[in-house]
């Protein structure tokens, strides 16, 4: 019997390269607290990613919470309703009103034609995401954030490593953050890490992440404890060492699935790599009407045959109880939200997703 098939597996290294690791740790009984994994890791990843500053944080929604505190946003911002709730959570949380804006039907990202037109005196920020790892419109974004003298902060959990033609995606807005979690292309078990324009706001956010503390004695700023351990920031060092070559065959799969999916009536690939640069976190698909089988049919399909694709992103944010009485919130304020969370199916696709696996997918896509 075939071993089910999930959307996204999690790479790991054999246990016997992250042994020494473990080894280093009990020899220094250094378990948390900035140990030395941890300052080796920020260095790694900001060498990798291509950028200055960066502060590791305990997952990527603790993140988003202390990227807002980091900004003293307040009042009202803007996101998109198509992402994971962690998202707008992370808003509520610092008990800021989201208001939902929608999206692009080709990029899946929030659209910036109808940012304007949720400004209110109330609006403080705007928190795209980077959907499936491909970047916004961040030089239309950036103008209007300038015009109106808004904050910009990125969701991207799903944009490790992604690059656009002036470098990292991750150098836009005022701060990005990433996400490690075990699902992610790049992963830590859990973890996360805030990208930062300078060294005062990442010491800022070092401090916010450490319960506020400067030293011993000295609390500057009501913070959380939002550390990554040493043992994420290990594995995290072990991941890079690996993380080109999951890239490689993220991409071959990805080549796979266009190529043999691209005259499937009624399938439709998103984000053409050669038109929106990706790291391939997701593969996902549009199922239009003309397939003979909803989204969901092909989903129920695919699990009845041990095959776990996901509906990313259904419901849609604005749909759940704590959002849907908003007024940005209503289906018709975001129809291309609502529809794109109807028809979208994400495939599977990581490393370790066997030729003979990858195929019996595809076969059973195109048998309808």
């Amino acid at each position: 019997m075939n071993e089910p098939i999930y959307v996204a597996q999690p790479h790991l290294p054999p246990l016997a390269e992250f042994l020494p690791y473990l080894e280093e740790i009990w020899s220094t009984k250094v378990l948390t607290n900035g140990g030395p994994f941890h300052q080796q890791f920020e260095h790694a990843l900001c060498e990798y990613l291509g950028v200055k500053h960066l502060a590791l944080c305990t997952n990527g929604t603790i993140g988003l919470v202390t990227a807002l505190q980091a900004l003293r946003i307040k009042g009202e911002v803007i996101t998109t309703p198509y992402s994971f709730v962690a998202t707008a959570h992370s808003l509520l949380w610092n008990s800021i009103n989201p208001v939902f804006v929608d999206i692009d039907p080709k990029s899946l990202n929030l659209d910036p034609s109808k940012i304007e037109a949720a400004i209110t005196p109330q609006t403080t920020a705007i928190l795209p995401v980077h959907c499936y790892g491909h970047p916004c419109d961040t030089d239309a974004i950036q103008r209007i954030a300038d015009d109106y003298n808004l904050k910009v902060i990125y969701d991207a959990a799903h944009a490790f490593g992604v690059q656009d033609a002036g470098g990292s995606v991750l150098r836009h807005g005022d701060l990005s953050v990433l996400s490690f979690h075990a699902t992610k292309t790049f992963h830590t078990f859990e973890g996360g890490a805030i990208i930062c324009p300078d060294a005062r706001t990442k010491q800022h956010i070092d401090h916010l992440k450490n319960f506020g503390f400067v030293n011993e004695t000295t609390v500057v700023a009501p913070g959380i404890n939002g550390k990554m351990s040493e043992i994420n920031a290990a594995f995290g060092m072990l991941q890079l060492r690996h993380i080109d070559a999951t890239l490689v065959q993220r991409r071959r799969i990805d080549a796979t699935y266009r190529s043999r999916l691209s005259d499937v009536a009624g399938i439709r690939c998103l984000h053409d790599p050669g038109e929106s640069p990706g790291n391939h976190s997701y593969f996902p698909v549009l199922v239009e009407a003309d397939y003979g089988l909803s989204r969901d049919g092909l989903y129920q399909k695919l699990k009845d045959h041990g095959i776990y694709a996901r509906r990313y992103f259904y419901p849609l944010i604005a749909n759940f109880p704590m959002y849907r009485g908003m007024p940005s919130a209503h289906p018709n304020n975001l129809p291309e939200a609502t529809m794109a969370a109807q028809k979208t199916l994400c495939l599977p696709i990581y490393p370790a997703l066997s030729d003979a696996d990858l195929e019996r997918i595809i076969a059973l896509v195109r048998a309808r």
